[in-house]
């Protein structure tokens, strides 16, 4: 049961690119109006979750809430499939920050997994996307897919950072710090939600459900997965993400990718798989 869960959950994340871009809003407010709604959702439904206003929490959440408007801003200006592939990459500042941060050693695979990340990003700027509607500025779209995936790495080693402590009285901080993201990204993109923007009421469903189920029920259901299912098996299932969110935006908005583009996703999405791969092994071994 727990497989199915995060294969549910990475179906729910994959659905983002296609519902933001089917948006009339601007990405800030999309991004606004999204983590406020989650955030809601998840004080709701996940109460280990709540204590967010915790200062160390607070630090993580904001990496967190940076992670959650850059990619928006990123799938509102570039193809879906650039701004997903490229936020992937963060393993990559993980491999040059953690030993740095956190005093974590790295393993040789982890160069030459990164080597390949590197030269996935790399391919997508080969190809020179020009303008489409669904992707207006690629270049702009791409740089802050880039920037997602450093704050998205960033957040990353704050979680570990935060788990070394475990659920204390009940108490989850690294489900906190995601609360804190959403909050914080919700803060920030304020601004640009008020005066409140007259909206169609397709605007209104898209935006219920990129809060409420993409990503609140997402998170729970994830939550609910990751009590019995290894954490590698989970890194596997959650590959099916970026392929899916890619698939969903070609199939609905016809919006494919340069050939080059395409090999860089190939790339990163191998070298992602390698790396659980080799975890695993090591895992095992170990």
């Amino acid at each position: 049961m727990g497989r199915y869960q995060i294969f549910f959950a990475a179906v729910l994340f994959s659905t983002g690119g296609l519902a933001i871009k089917a948006t009339t809003l601007s990405s800030l407010q999309v991004a606004g109006a999204r983590s406020a709604l989650a955030a809601i959702v998840l004080w709701l439904l996940l109460p280990t979750w709540r204590r967010f206003w915790r200062p160390r929490a607070l630090v993580v959440g904001a990496c967190y809430a940076t992670t959650f408007i850059c990619f928006v801003v990123a799938t509102k200006y570039t193809m879906s499939a650039n701004a997903i592939f490229l936020q992937s990459t963060a393993p990559i500042y993980v491999l040059l920050l953690a030993p740095r941060l956190l005093g974590e050693k790295n393993r040789r695979s982890d160069y030459g997994v990164t080597l390949l990340l590197m030269l996935g990003l790399g391919l997508f700027f080969v190809d020179g996307d020009s303008a489409t509607t669904t992707a207006p500025n690629p270049a702009f779209g791409n740089a802050m897919a880039i920037a997602a995936g450093l704050s998205m790495a960033l957040g990353l080693m704050g979680l570990r950072w935060l788990g070394r402590d475990g659920i204390v009285d009940g108490e989850d901080p690294s489900g906190a710090a995601a609360l804190a993201g959403n909050v914080l990204a919700a803060v920030v993109c304020l601004p640009f939600l008020l005066p409140l923007p007259d909206v169609e009421v397709r605007d209104l469903v898209l935006i219920s459900y990129l809060g409420a189920i993409q990503i609140g029920l997402g998170y729970w259901v994830l939550t609910r997965g990751l009590r019995s299912v290894p954490a590698v098996d989970v890194s596997l299932l959650l590959l099916a993400e970026p392929v899916l969110n890619a698939l969903w935006v070609w199939i609905v908005l016809g919006e494919r990718p340069g050939p080059w583009s395409t090999l860089g996703c190939g790339l990163i999405l191998g070298a992602t798989w390698l790396r659980v791969a080799l975890q695993s092994r090591c895992s095992v071994e170990g």
